[in-house]
């Protein structure tokens, strides 16, 4: 059936914002313009800004951010990075892209988040770098982080795909370590109509060399000073971009009333909710349970037409593509017993607020059954 609740209505989205992202659209096709350009420039400067950060740089997608991000602080074979257990198969990949090694650290259990007590003890001399992810659109605990990564030497990276707006500790996500790195894709807070990505950051050297290896690694036409790729924003969704950063923060209020009011809804029932420390500010790209008999609750909630998905069912280091890698099943266990409990529940801007209780009553009923 059809979901009278669905996970997420992109189209609503569209259609809330059609007249202003149509005029935006209609303008870069009547440019003639349609490689980097005014428009590109105009979103990375709207974007640094809103940020906190002074450089942007317009990308093609999140794993090419990640990846010429890694690139950019010359990390390559024979290197080691620290990543999340918990996260989306993307931020290992793009280590591996750059022929480096995923280091797999374990979550703090509340947060899903990397723990960063744990990340000390997997620092080696090879280790030249940290990426945490801020998931769900939560942030990572940065401080402690950062100090491990400035004792040792190593280099911050952040995942910030699902965090456009997060702030830590009263300050936006978009600069606190050496890169950060977004995705646009549809369905994130900031989504375009199609794939497109960026970085920021405060260090114009980061930020030249991301420019130059997204083109060609050239500077001027024809002139190849690196062998680079072919990784750029491209105008139109810059353009749509552009119309979205300008609503962002009221969507994502709209992200916070529902999830304040999941936590009342499903304050009596026998799942783990969302915990948010202090001095976190999250925009809940996410809303995550955890629970028992997740396939069990998922048909049901199916049945009543509650869309609902699972962030994310494999734990990277159990996924094929790093079979090579021998990381042995249950070697990894916060990770393994995420996956086999968390669901995420239909949370975003167009979502009417009297869905939530829709959803508990659905869930009330199949953790019933």
């Amino acid at each position: 059936m059809s979901a009278t609740v669905p996970f997420l209505d992109l189209k609503a989205a569209y259609l809330e914002l059609k007249p202003e992202i149509d005029a935006a659209v209609a303008g870069v096709l009547a440019s003639g313009w349609y490689i980097l350009g005014e428009e590109v420039e105009a979103f990375e400067t709207e974007f640094a800004s809103y940020c906190g950060s002074r450089h942007c740089v317009g990308l093609a997608n999140g794993l090419d951010a990640l990846h010429l991000a890694l690139r950019a602080l010359d990390i390559g074979p024979g290197d080691e990075v620290i990543v999340p257990s918990n996260t989306y198969i993307a931020t290992w990949l793009a280590v591996s892209q750059c022929g480096a090694t995923p280091v797999p650290v374990e979550p703090d259990p509340q947060t899903h988040n990397i723990d960063p007590a744990r990340i000390e003890a997997a620092v080696t001399p090879r280790t030249r770098a940290v990426m945490p992810v801020h998931l769900y659109g939560q942030p990572a605990d940065l401080d402690p982080i950062l100090v491990v990564a400035r004792r040792h030497g190593l280099r911050v990276i952040e995942d910030a795909a699902q965090a456009h707006g997060a702030r830590y500790r009263g300050r936006r996500i978009g600069a606190h370590g050496d890169v950060v790195v977004w995705s646009f894709y549809p369905g994130k807070n900031l989504g375009a109509f199609g794939d497109a990505g960026a970085a920021t950051t405060d260090d114009a050297a980061i930020a030249e060399r991301l420019r130059v290896l997204r083109n060609y690694g050239s500077r001027v036409k024809y002139v190849n000073d690196e062998a680079g790729w072919n990784s750029r924003l491209d105008p139109l969704q810059a353009a749509a971009l552009r119309v979205k950063l300008r609503h962002l923060d009221a969507w994502n209020a709209r992200r916070r009333a529902l999830a304040a009011a999941y936590d009342t809804a499903l304050a009596d029932l026998p799942l783990q909710r969302p915990q948010v420390p202090d001095g976190i500010e999250p925009v809940w790209h996410l809303y995550v349970v955890q629970l028992e008999r997740r396939e069990t609750v998922q048909r049901v909630l199916a049945e009543r037409g509650i869309g609902s998905l699972i962030h994310y069912p494999i734990p990277p280091h159990r996924q094929q593509a790093y079979a090579a890698a021998g990381i042995a099943a249950g070697s990894l266990p916060l990770a393994e017993r995420l996956a086999d409990r968390v669901l995420s529940l239909p949370i975003g801007p167009q979502l009417a607020p009297e869905a939530v209780a829709q959803v508990a009553d659905a869930l009330r009923a199949a953790l019933a059954s």
